[in-house]
């Protein structure tokens, strides 16, 4: 009995543990998206699928001791597959589809060590119902997602701020071999232990083995699997899309996705381990509250930016939610002779789930609105499964749930129309572009916004349309040092400025050029190039010659050095966001030190690090003292409450940051008392969760 649930246990840790591990190495070549971790979990959601529909099938038509061969052969093949670390030749070039190039490099690089481990604790409990008949396995399944829920805990505080991702990927190779050893235990004592309550030898001459389990049951009706299949299915959506919601807003952190997933595991931990945690009286009160309390933060855009309020609202909802939908589950569980069935239906809905979230929703849907209708559905399956089974009052209230977060779902929907122009998504996210004028606003004014942050402003009649605004005004650092290079630049005839951008937005820098300035942006979203050259005219009102390189920009700076063409950038404002934050890749050591290679002896890089929720200054500080530049950090700041910025300006000519232009908006960047518990970035270290705020 241990060697069953230690190796359900070693399993489920390696399974939950490989998804962060993955999912970190692979984010900075995807441009450091949020969807990046949504598309993760479309892979990890249809390798159980494939999991469960292996055990479900190979219990049913092979003998235990067929099984055990034929599982312990691909064991051994996905060890000569290990380690878990992905090729750089999947790196994208820029013009790839990008939710199918992750799945088919998660297939390639951990295809067969998931599926193997996403099928161990169906498989491993169909071996204990058979050597224990009388004993139930729903336990076990409890087991499993303890141990998943620890892993994804561990992960934050345990590996990531004291391992590099190599190590990590290294760790877990190991980790995956002593679970093939206790395998290679499980099948053996499966194959050699009789089941205590039936004498009879095992034969291999039986086609297939079925599970005993007294007393013997009817097996489930088609209805019955598609119950389980929308409440998993449900319960799938839900993670999906409230960890869309609160990454969005906030940052790519591996920790909003930890949080959520290991909330959804703890539901299923408290509802299978047999001990009655789910009760449906004070559940349906419950989950109420949280439908309509979550419908109404969603509609309400005064609460967008309440970070702690956004997190712990959609926290307690997510975790209400998936309890109502894991204990309606266990439930409604089989016999132990079909639990691999059950199982299967579980992996089908979350397949489903993940799908329509991951896959269908940024085809069909312009913005994230699956989390509106998800709630909708939410309150409606509730009312429905609760018919006949409580009073007249509860169904009620459940009706009046369901039209109420309907309700909500449709003002969410027009408030986020309103003065919208023009609204597309892709992998990367919604953007929108919404348009002001008189009577609301004394000039005509155009704003990008990406998920609900802006991402540039501009006027739209002459002579304010050439005005830089928002975080790029003449007084923050990207403007200062524009204008002061240009100033340089005419009294010593040096010639035209070149200017990089990692970050295109509405192009505003574009609007400082001079004739003869060159102004090469790059950005990896088309849809933001379309919206830059259609919808604002900074680009094309530009005295500059504009280049626009599509892709992501640290690889297309990589691939610039290796072809030898260098851009001797005077200044390079990185200036990418992914949701309200610069992604991790464009601000480690070694992006640092590619950004170098394309600057003039006397170039400035400003980095933008205006952010609500973290400060990333002293890490821009950290790895500019590691490379042996200077460091200002200018401040834009007004009084009518318009946007401020905050931007980094590093340079090995400390005399340019010493100009009185520079000085006048510099401000020193406080020391931290935890300051030196922290390393330099790289790619292979970096920990959002230390410069949280």
């Amino acid at each position: 009995m241990i060697i069953y649930a230690a190796t359900i246990f070693a399993s489920a840790f390696l399974l939950f543990l490989i998804q962060p591990i993955i999912a970190k190495q692979i984010l900075p070549w995807f441009g450091g998206s949020a969807a990046v971790w949504t598309t993760c979990l479309v892979f990890f959601q249809l390798a159980l699928l494939a999991g469960y529909f292996y055990s479900d099938w190979i219990t049913k038509k092979l003998s235990i001791k067929k099984q055990a061969i034929l599982h312990m052969i691909l064991v051994l093949i996905a060890l000569a597959l290990l380690p878990i670390i992905p090729d750089a030749t999947w790196k994208p070039i820029g013009h790839e589809a990008p939710g199918m190039r992750i799945l088919l490099l998660l297939a390639a690089t951990i295809g067969l060590p998931y599926f193997l481990l996403s099928t161990t604790s169906p498989l491993v409990q169909a071996w204990f119902a058979r050597s224990y008949p009388s004993s139930s396995p729903y336990r076990l399944f409890a087991l499993s997602n303890l141990a998943s829920m620890l892993a994804l805990l561990g992960y934050p505080f345990l590996f990531e701020p004291w391992i590099t991702t190599h190590q990590q990927a290294v760790g877990w190779s190991m980790g995956f071999g002593l679970f093939a050893v206790l395998m290679a235990g499980a099948a053996w004592f499966g194959v050699k232990t009789r089941p205590i309550s039936d004498s009879a030898p095992d034969t291999e001459s039986n086609a297939a083995e079925a599970v005993k389990s007294p007393p013997p049951s009817s097996p489930p009706r088609v209805i019955h699997k598609f119950i389980w299949i929308a409440l998993a299915g449900l319960g799938s959506v839900l993670l999906l899309a409230i960890s869309n919601h609160l990454t969005q807003n906030i940052s790519s952190i591996p920790l909003m996705w930890v949080v959520s997933l290991a909330l959804y595991l703890l539901t299923f931990i408290l509802c299978f381990d047999g001990t009655n945690w789910y009760r449906r009286k004070i559940m349906l009160p419950l989950l109420a509250v949280a439908i309509v309390g979550m419908a109404y933060a969603l509609a309400d855009t005064r609460l967008h930016f309440e970070l702690y309020f956004q997190i712990g609202l959609f926290s307690i909802g997510l975790f209400v939610a998936c309890m109502f939908c894991h204990g309606e589950l266990a439930a409604r569980k089989p016999a132990p002779q079909y639990l691999t069935t059950f199982y299967l239906m579980i992996s089908v809905g979350g397949a489903i789930g993940a799908l329509l979230v991951g896959i269908i929703a940024p085809l069909t849907l312009p913005a994230y609105f699956e989390l509106n209708i998800a709630l909708v559905l939410l309150a409606g399956l509730a009312t429905c499964l609760c018919w006949g089974r409580t009073s007249a009052a509860v169904f009620a209230t459940g009706v009046t749930v369901t039209i109420f977060s309907a309700a909500a779902g449709l003002f969410t929907v027009i408030e986020f129309n309103k003065n919208v122009v023009v609204m597309t998504r892709n992998f990367y996210g919604t953007l929108r572009v919404k348009e002001f004028g008189p009577p609301a606003e004394e000039y005509r004014r155009r704003s990008l916004i990406h998920g609900a942050i802006l991402h540039g402003d501009q006027y739209r009649d002459p002579p304010y349309n050439r005005s830089a605004t928002t975080y790029y005004k003449a007084k923050s650092g990207i403007g200062r040092t524009i204008l002061l290079k240009e100033k340089l630049a005419d009294k010593n005839t040096l010639g035209p400025l070149r200017v990089g951008v990692i970050g295109l937005g509405t192009g505003t820098i574009a609007t400082y050029g001079s004739k003869g300035d060159i102004y090469r942006f790059y950005d990896i979203n088309p849809q933001v190039v379309s919206i830059a050259q259609q919808d604002f005219t900074y680009l094309k009102d530009s005295d500059a010659t504009i280049e626009i390189a599509l892709g992501d920009a640290r690889l297309n700076l990589e691939l610039e050095i290796t072809q030898n063409r260098l851009q001797h950038f005077d200044v390079l404002a990185i200036d990418a966001f992914s949701s309200d934050s610069i992604p991790v890749h464009l601000i480690t050591l070694e992006a640092l030190a590619i950004y170098e290679k394309h600057m003039k002896p006397d170039g400035v890089i400003a980095i933008h690090v205006s952010n609500r929720y973290l400060d990333l200054k002293p890490v821009v500080q950290m790895i500019a003292e590691a490379r042996g530049l200077h460091v200002a950090w200018v401040r834009d700041t007004y009084e009518d409450g318009s946007t401020t910025s905050d931007w980094i300006l590093l340079s090995k000519d400390r005399t340019f940051l010493l100009k009185p232009e520079i000085v006048e908006g510099t401000f020193i960047i406080p020391p931290e008392p935890n300051t030196r518990a922290r390393r330099v970035w790289t790619d292979d270290f970096n920990n959002l969760l230390q410069v949280l705020k």
